[in-house]
């Protein structure tokens, strides 16, 4: 078992985790594994229903998927790094491969969906190699990283911006080149935000994932794959 080292020399299985995908399934794969090796876990649909779960109770650590409706987790995981340092993250997707995180997203690792859940206990392990700030000490300002949306009624492209400050949401037209950093006011609470749009098609694709399904090593730990 791998135990994680949470901040201040606390040992073992004892970190809570929210797990945010879309997909029920991975929820419920990842949620059932984890718990039965000793993690406190809960989980989450998209960002918003994720964020609603970090007001009520703070987790040690996230792993979220990237590409989600609603707010992605591009977004997501923007906003948890400014409003919420102390949470360690783990971005997950299907679209990208390697191990590295993929440049522009706010994660401190990344963990390829069909890893395997050995591979996801050796990231969690790893993490918590130094302090981190306060839940309540507010990140260095840093862009937030969102994904563009459709078209609006008049015909012009926006996007749905998550306030880091207030977590309310509104909606900003686009023009110009999307790789641009850009800054806006929250039309809430007037906050200053940055922020740049991501496009899934700026990675390299890894190999088109499966359905998940759960097999058994030869060292008694299921084996996650999508």
């Amino acid at each position: 078992m791998v135990g994680w080292k949470m901040p201040g020399g606390k040992q073992g299985c004892s970190a809570t985790l929210l797990i945010v995908d879309d997909e029920a399934s991975i929820r419920m794969s990842l949620s059932h594994v984890l718990t039965e090796i000793g993690y406190s876990v809960r989980s989450a649909e998209d960002g918003f229903s994720a964020l609603a779960e970090i007001r009520n109770e703070i987790p040690d650590i996230i792993l979220s998927d990237l590409s989600m409706p609603g707010m992605s987790g591009f977004e997501f995981l923007s906003v948890v790094r400014r409003r919420f340092p102390s949470i360690w993250v783990i971005a997950m997707s299907g679209a990208f491969s390697g191990d590295e995180v993929p440049s522009g997203i706010a994660a401190d690792d990344f963990y390829p969906k069909g890893g395997g859940i050995r591979a996801l206990l050796q990231i969690i392990g790893g993490l918590a190699p130094q302090e981190r700030l306060p839940a309540n000490q507010p990140a260095a300002s840093t862009p937030i990283c969102i994904q563009r949306n459709d078209l609006d009624a008049s015909g012009a492209p926006y996007v749905s911006i998550t306030c880091p400050k207030c977590l309310r949401t509104f909606s900003q037209t686009i023009d110009g080149s999307l790789a641009s950093l850009r800054e806006t006011h929250c039309v809430h609470c007037q906050n200053s935000v940055h922020y740049a749009i991501a496009e899934l098609a700026d990675w390299a694709p890894a190999q088109t994932s499966q359905e998940p399904h759960r097999e058994t090593n030869s060292g008694g730990l299921p084996e996650l794959n999508y």
